[in-house]
């Protein structure tokens, strides 16, 4: 064995039985991700999402929604309960409308997470 192959053994033996220093999630907290990521896998979804953190009041109604994503309000209702579901806006029922507001605690966490 030459010296260069010897470095290299040794190198993979030290990245194959590092331990971990960190904060690694839990089942849980695992789950709560995967949730808050999966609905902003969508790009329709990060638009509105955006929409509405952007907006004066930080809150939009869904008929306010509908004509910046180019869809139906059937279908903006539909992301945007994806979005409610992750914990990502809260909704607010004001006679026929629903108004949504970003709660930006829970991407902060999910930011946080991710880079510990």
């Amino acid at each position: 064995m030459n010296t260069l192959e010897a470095v290299d053994a040794t190198d993979t033996q030290a990245s194959c039985c590092n331990t971990v220093d960190r904060h690694v999630v839990g089942d849980l907290e695992a789950q709560q991700l995967a949730k808050v990521f999966k609905a902003l896998g969508d790009p329709t979804r990060v638009k509105l999402l955006s929409l509405i953190s952007a907006s004066a009041g930080a809150e939009m109604c869904v008929c306010d929604l509908t004509e910046p994503v180019g869809l139906s309000q059937p279908t903006v209702s539909h992301h945007m309960k994806q979005l409610v579901e992750a914990g990502l806006v809260t909704r607010e029922q004001r006679g026929r409308w629903a108004y949504y507001s970003p709660v930006a605690s829970v991407l902060t966490m999910a930011t946080n997470v991710m880079v510990r």
